[in-house]
């Protein structure tokens, strides 16, 4: 899937779990932020956008965000940070269609466990500086999932997401076990948040003009969407990442119990292809 990915330009959503900016610290980055609910999500933002041949034209899109960041087997801390968290989060990937450069439908095909892990640190203009550091700063799993319909009724509903540090052979829960359904804007309604956001999100305060970086990649047909964090645990607020830890994601079916899940984290065992699991090293 690494291989299809770097062909994709990859995105966040900022706020799609009630909570998880205040925990994050990160509320205040969007204060000015004017949505058109109290629970909508914040804001976009890109988390890696493959480079495109410009002809000579000056570049659109920041250089950084043209360095691949995933990796479904490590994360290589960053140089000269101190807070690092996962991110635990349901990422899909989706068809998109074009009519004179806009986005006209988004359709999603598959989804995962991923790790839209972050940096915790105040200032940074942009979200974008503090998810794509360099390789091997993002992950999501290689075990990716068909959607049958992306409406209610459909494979997500029965969909879970858990997440856990593990730490000296220990499965610490780090995100709140949260439904897929109980983000805040999810189906038809993140679908066309999507969509307004694609072709109208503009460069302000900490949100990108993501439009222009689609075009310069050439309108690509294939993108990939982390949907949101969870909240976290309150282990999960305030531990933060360390050399020899493991970071772990699970999107899994709930006909499993948080306790089952959370015994196959600790043994490494896991058989069933209906469960997407990432699991990363951190590294220095």
């Amino acid at each position: 899937m690494n291989t299809e990915l770097k062909n994709m330009p990859t995105f966040g959503v900022a706020g799609n779990f009630t909570g998880h900016l205040e925990q994050a610290g990160e509320a205040v980055d969007f204060s000015n932020v004017k949505t058109k609910e109290a629970n909508a999500p914040k804001a976009m933002f890109p988390t890696y956008i493959p480079a495109a041949d410009a002809h000579g034209t000056e570049n659109v899109t920041p250089e950084f965000l043209h360095v691949f960041p995933f990796d479904a087997q490590k994360i290589i801390f960053p140089k000269n940070e101190q807070k690092l968290q996962i991110e635990p989060e349901c990422a899909v990937i989706c068809n998109l269609k074009w009519n004179n450069k806009q986005v006209t439908s988004i359709e999603p095909v598959l989804f995962g466990a991923s790790n839209d892990c972050s940096i915790r640190k105040e200032g940074a203009k942009k979200i974008s500086l503090k998810k794509n550091w360099g390789p091997s700063s993002k992950g999501l799993s290689e075990n990716l999932i068909a959607i049958d319909r992306f409406e209610e009724g459909g494979i997500l509903d029965s969909y879970r997401i858990a997440s856990f540090l593990v730490r000296h052979g220990a499965a610490n829960v780090y995100g709140e076990d949260s439904p897929v359904r109980g983000y805040s804007y999810i189906y038809g309604k993140l679908l066309d948040w999507c969509i307004e956001k694609f072709n109208q999100q503009k460069d302000e305060g900490p949100a990108e003009d993501i439009h222009s970086y689609l075009v310069e990649c050439g309108c690509p047909d294939k993108v990939m969407v982390s949907i949101g964090a969870t909240r976290y645990t309150d282990f999960g607020e305030h531990n933060f990442l360390a050399d020899g830890d493991d970071a772990v994601v699970v999107v899994y079916p709930d006909h499993y119990s948080e306790e089952e899940i959370k015994a196959m984290v600790e043994k490494e065992n896991f058989t069933d292809s209906r469960i997407s699991v990432l699991r990363q090293k951190i590294v220095l």
